[in-house]
């Protein structure tokens, strides 16, 4: 891979992934949350989320052909499952589910964001996913690879920053201000599963 497909690669990776979009999202999501448990959610997540990206980069296309799965059917189920989640930041259960715990106790995997929606499939998408697989499958030799991933991580950077930020941004909004957010992003999120769902309907071609 040559210098200058660097910066349109870190450009798809970036418009893809919207770290500017899911900062707000991340701190919806972890709303009630301490400091630190919030910045342990936000690095488990980006994490998290570097490890699929290397793998479906790596063997993406591979795995979902062994089970015979198509990008358009992951598409479907990726909506399906965030739009579980809209409902769950629209009728507030999630902060139900938090009333009374301690920081220990918030890491109840049960309630805990960073895998799901956090890490999958908010920052790796079928769309990130997708875009791992063709800038790999670009890559002829190792160091190109290896660049790619690289520029991954810079991206992954860039979300993990604005997840800290959004933080801050919390310790400054009233608990009104963060209910109306929160309402108001989880109509964004549901709406966001439902185009999720309809790219992968209209990728499998039901509709023409």
């Amino acid at each position: 891979m040559i210098l200058d497909t660097l910066l349109p690669a870190f450009v798809t990776l970036f418009v893809i992934i919207d770290p500017i979009g899911l900062a707000p999202l991340f701190l919806a999501l972890t709303r009630g949350m301490g400091p630190r448990h919030r910045r342990i959610v936000a690095l488990r997540a980006v994490i998290i989320a570097g490890v699929i990206l290397t793998l479906f980069g790596l063997a993406g296309q591979a795995v979902l052909d062994l089970f015979g799965i198509s990008m358009a059917a992951f598409r479907i189920a990726g909506g399906a499952l965030l739009f579980l989640t809209a409902l769950d930041m629209l009728f507030e259960r999630r902060r139900e589910r938090r009333e009374n715990q301690s920081e220990a106790s918030v890491l109840d995997p049960a309630d805990d964001p960073s895998v799901f929606p956090l890490a999958m499939p908010l920052i790796s998408g079928p769309g990130a996913m997708a875009t791992m697989i063709l800038l790999m499958g670009d890559s002829a030799e190792w160091t190109d690879k290896l660049t790619v991933l690289g520029v991954m991580c810079a991206v992954l950077v860039v979300v993990l920053s604005f997840f800290l930020a959004a933080g801050a941004l919390g310790r400054h909004l009233k608990e009104s201000g963060i209910n109306v957010v929160t309402r108001l992003l989880g109509m964004l999120l549901a709406a966001l599963a439902i185009q999720f769902m309809i790219d992968g309907l209209m990728d499998s071609g039901l509709f023409g």
